[in-house]
């Protein structure tokens, strides 16, 4: 299910000089200290953070900066690193649960992949406990698929098993390739380029979901109080549920159909390039030859704003979760 490293993820398709790409200890904290004044919320992920081999000194170089930071994680190296997690102050950890033990290994396609994260996870728990910690907070994100969607109570009780925090079952991102050809011609237009990385989240069929059976299940669990928060993102209506799963072409009628993403959030990708959007694989600069604060500003940046005013969103963004978030 996922766009970067999934079966047809984009990913796939880059080099491994792309992939092994990564930034300094010190380029990362020249962008902390650049931004640090607007107190940001700083996430890290990838891939695996915690495989980067400076993340602990960032993560401690963030918290000096008085800065909120979270990571997001499959967990499965989280029980070699439990001490540093805790004393480093680190204020969340968003762990990719994909299902029950069996479904999660099917889907990450690592055997004992369940069974490592869920290990570690309870020993953070244990550890805060003990030290009468609340941080890190643990929160579960779950991507809805035709693998897992029987399976939220299961997916919800391993969260209660392992102390989280809550539980976000987020809706499938996908597209089919008229949609990401009507996208691309209008990028063209504008920016001179196509969105390749949206071609990992292309599916030949809409998903397999028994639509009645899922919205069910959604409606009793929003109804039972559970011992860890449940959320449903985006807060999609039953009728945008079931015309988001059975349509590839999706309009929603309880959101905004506009992305403020380009003005609140940037992605600082392991090459050093900026984007306004993750997916969308167009750079405003690189923090290795640019200032973020310069690039944030700089006229590609602006111009990129320019457009989504503009347009408001494009073929591709009804299935993006960003547009959800502001």
């Amino acid at each position: 299910m996922c766009g970067y490293w999934g079966k047809c993820g984009f990913v796939k398709q880059k080099s491994a000089e792309f992939i092994k790409e990564e930034l300094s200890l010190p380029e990362l904290e020249t962008a902390i200290d650049e931004v640090s004044a607007f107190k940001p919320n700083i996430t890290l992920f990838g891939g695996e953070p915690l495989l980067y081999r400076h993340w602990i000194d960032l993560v401690i170089y963030i918290k000096k900066k008085k800065l909120r930071c979270n990571i997001i994680t499959n967990g499965t190296i989280i029980k070699d690193k439990v001490t540093e997690i805790i004393d480093s102050g680190l204020d969340e950890i968003i762990f990719s649960l994909e299902g029950p033990r069996e479904i999660h290994d099917q889907i990450t396609q690592v055997s004992g992949s369940f069974d490592k994260a869920i290990e570690g996870l309870i020993q953070i728990n244990n550890e805060k406990k003990k030290l009468l910690l609340k941080k890190p907070y643990i929160n579960i994100a779950c991507t809805i698929s035709a693998d897992n969607y029987r399976f939220l109570d299961e997916i919800i009780d391993t969260g209660s098993l392992i102390g989280a925090d809550s539980i976000t079952f987020h809706h499938l991102s996908f597209i089919d390739s008229d949609t990401l050809i009507k996208h691309n011609d209008i990028f063209k237009r504008y920016f001179g380029i196509e969105s390749s990385d949206w071609s990992g989240f292309i599916r030949n069929q809409i998903p397999d979901i028994d639509l009645e059976y899922f919205i069910s299940e959604m409606r009793r669990i929003k109804k039972y109080k559970h011992s860890i928060d449940v959320f449903f993102y985006p807060n999609f209506t039953q009728t945008e549920i079931r015309r988001y799963y059975t349509d590839f072409k999706f309009s929603p009628s309880s959101y905004n159909n506009r992305c403020l993403s380009p003005w609140m959030t940037a992605y600082i990708f392991p090459d050093g390039t900026v984007r306004p959007c993750e997916e969308l694989d167009f750079s405003c600069g690189n923090i290795k030859e640019q200032s973020f604060r310069r690039i944030w500003n700089n006229v590609t940046y602006r111009n990129f704003r320019k457009v989504i005013k503009k347009l408001k969103v494009f073929p591709v963004c009804s299935k993006c979760t960003e547009l959800y978030r502001f």
